[in-house]
């Protein structure tokens, strides 16, 4: 069910409807006012949209960087799985042979 907040971003109000929690919506909100703060510190001669555009362009480097380590973490974790999948044959392979070796010593024996 979404759930209907109100956030101030910025100076301004909006109403933000959303399925997330609401602890987590005004997290990523005042998260939000933080990097527009920071941006504004660094240069107050700016104005709100280009304050705004450049938070969007921070935030959105930051999403591509996160993509491409998520993609090479998924490539590791699928090498990863392989990898095991063929030390578990091997594995099973070392065992049978154990088994064979094993009841051959003692047919010599027997």
């Amino acid at each position: 069910m979404a759930n209907k907040i109100r956030l101030t971003v910025g100076g301004i109000e909006y109403l933000v409807v959303s399925d997330e929690e609401e602890t987590f919506v005004r997290k990523i909100g005042e998260d939000l006012n933080q990097k527009l703060d920071a941006i504004k510190r660094q240069n107050s001669c700016l104005s709100t949209t280009m304050v705004a555009v450049l938070a969007a362009l921070d935030y959105s480097e930051q999403l591509a960087k996160t993509k491409r380590e998520c993609e090479t973490l998924s490539l590791q974790l699928k090498a990863a799985t392989e990898e095991a999948a063929c030390a578990r044959l091997d594995g099973e392979q070392a065992r049978k042979e154990i088994d064979r070796l094993a009841n051959e010593i003692a047919k010599l024996r027997g």
